[in-house]
């Protein structure tokens, strides 16, 4: 009898033991399924935030333009309303003006109204070159993407368009032999580029001071400059964009953008930029357009 009771004793036991390694199982299933759909939201709450920064960033810039228009605008309206005071002046004592003196004074009111449009006409004209900027700025950092990388910089300033490059993310230490992983990139910019007939584009080569000389590349100069004809020669026959549009400039260790007594100092120095701006003689075209429509 005693013997029996042990066997049943062992039979519970084993019984119980399968029961919780069943329950467990459950459990470990319940979690890794919730584990899923935690990580699933999480990304979806990702693409939203990154999407929403980006229109942050592109709102910001666009209420820098208008503010420092709306600056120019009340610089305007000030000069105008001392003019319409002297005038009103003038126009109180016309009874004593002869009628010369009378045809002046609507020739000078009538320079004034033309100066006015003048001064209307190119505020227009520059305020469509400033929309052009921040269009051109949204279509980079949207093609480029990932604007906390310390090593892509894109800003904008009087009007032009700079996308900065570190040294570490385009060449090898002492080279002018272009990255793999920074074709990449380059492919974006010039897409963006390409997309922009209107403008033109510099690549502007910045080293440290360190004196530097390897082989026929005899100082800083050299080697600013030879980065910069790399990029050049990259976007032209890598990407086709236009070798009319395209310009090589080397600064050497000159236009420095903090001090070079530091390694992290030295680093930052050492960069290319991508310089993007309205052609000249079409920005002139714009104006005289704008001119012309307010005759």
């Amino acid at each position: 009898m005693g013997v029996y009771n042990f066997q049943n004793i062992l039979l519970r036991q084993k019984f119980t033991i399968m029961i919780m390694k069943k329950l467990g199982l459950a459990i470990l299933t319940i979690t890794m399924l919730s584990s899923c759909v935690a990580t699933k939201k999480y990304k979806s709450l990702q693409e939203k935030y990154d999407k929403t920064a980006d229109e942050l960033s592109t709102a910001r810039t666009l209420l820098a333009v208008c503010e420092s228009d709306k600056k120019k605008c009340n610089s305007d309206v000030e000069y105008l309303r001392a003019q319409n005071d002297k005038l009103s002046k003038n126009v109180s004592d016309i009874s004593t003006l002869t009628s010369q003196g009378a045809q002046n004074l609507e020739k000078s009111l009538e320079s004034l109204r033309e100066k006015d449009m003048q001064i209307k006409s190119l505020n227009d004209a520059v305020n469509r070159k400033d929309s052009m900027t921040i269009a051109l700025v949204t279509s980079l950092k949207r093609a480029i993407g990932n604007m906390e990388d310390q090593d892509i910089q894109i800003n904008v300033d009087k009007g032009v368009v700079f996308v900065s490059l570190s040294d570490k993310f385009l060449f090898k230490s002492g080279s002018y032999e272009i990255n793999a992983n920074a074709k990449n990139v380059l492919a974006k910019v010039a897409k963006i580029i390409e997309s922009k007939p209107d403008m033109d584009v510099m690549v502007e080569g910045h080293t440290d001071s360190l004196q530097y000389s390897n082989g026929l590349l005899l100082d800083n100069w050299d080697l600013s400059c030879k980065r910069s004809t790399a990029l050049v020669r990259m976007l032209q026959k890598d990407f086709k964009v236009n070798p009319a549009r395209l310009t090589a400039a080397g600064r050497s260790y000159y236009v420095p953008l903090t001090t070079n007594d530091t390694p992290a100092g030295r680093s930052a120095n050492r960069r290319t930029r991508i310089i993007i701006l309205p052609k000249l003689d079409q920005f002139y075209n714009m104006i005289e357009q704008e001119l012309n429509m307010k005759k």
